[in-house]
Parts: structure tokens; sequence; C-alpha cells
């Protein structure tokens, strides 16, 4: 019985975000995170503090 209710709301949150993803304009999740990534990495280069090292 256990397999039956957990599969259950598997299948129903997959059959949801099957219809939200067709239905709506959703935003491609690779090419988001990818973008916020270089920007935080631009951010971290921007405000590093310079080494200290006299070479």
């Amino acid at each position: 019985m256990g397999l039956i209710r957990s599969s259950f709301s598997f299948l129903l949150g997959l059959g949801c975000g099957v219809y939200i993803t067709q239905n709506y304009e959703v935003p491609n999740m690779k090419q988001l995170t990818s973008k916020w990534l270089s920007r935080a990495k631009d951010m971290e280069e921007i405000y590093r503090k310079p080494n200290k090292n006299d070479d």
C-alpha cells in the first residue's frame, strides 16, 4: 500500500509539472543558473581583497 501512495504523489507532481511546462512560459533553469553564477564570479573578482604577497 505504501508503494501506491508514494507513487501517486510522485505521478501527480509529474503531471502538474508537465502541464505547467507545456502551457506557461517557464524559464530555462540551466541558462538562468549559469547567468547567476557568472554574475557572482564577477562580483567576487571586483570585491576580492588584494594579495599581501610582494613577489
